[in-house]
């Protein structure tokens, strides 16, 4: 019997696929738990638009993120710190900052959104990693400034 599957199965394959798999098998395992569905010509024409559309979505989704990406791309954000002698920050500068900091520059981000290693101690430029979407990362400019 060929089966759509509707839910990733270890032993068969993910979401989407369609399989053969023995009668038995799908009437008393995969069908009756939700993991499959029988694939006749309606369902695989239904599963194939579905595929359309979520292909269509995910373009438009990676346009924008090239888009965010860019603008990240171009921002120098300025995070100030009090800092003693030779730039030695009193406290950290963390995500949290970096993210307030971006967002007041007009592109909304949140501090899971930066991967900051270690939080910064020191004042000078670096470079961060901003994640906008699983498969695309932006490197943020952060000048921090010693103050005081």
């Amino acid at each position: 019997m060929k089966v759509i599957l509707l839910q990733d199965v270890p032993t068969l394959g993910r979401t989407g696929e369609v399989r053969e798999v023995k009668d038995g098998y799908a009437a008393h395992y995969l069908l009756p738990r939700g993991l499959a569905a029988r694939a006749t010509t309606g369902t695989l024409q239904s599963l194939q638009q579905t595929i359309r559309v979520s292909q269509a979505r995910d373009a438009r989704t990676l346009e924008q993120t090239a888009a965010l990406k860019s603008r990240l791309e171009a921002l120098v954000v300025e995070v100030t710190a009090k800092a003693g002698e030779g730039g030695r920050l009193f406290g950290s500068v963390t995500a949290q900052d970096i993210a307030e900091a971006i967002t007041q520059k007009g592109v909304e981000v949140s501090k899971k959104q930066v991967e900051l290693q270690d939080p910064i101690k020191a004042a000078g430029f670096y470079r961060i990693p901003v994640r906008i979407h699983p498969k695309v990362s932006a490197m943020v400019e952060v000048n921090v400034v010693g103050a005081g």
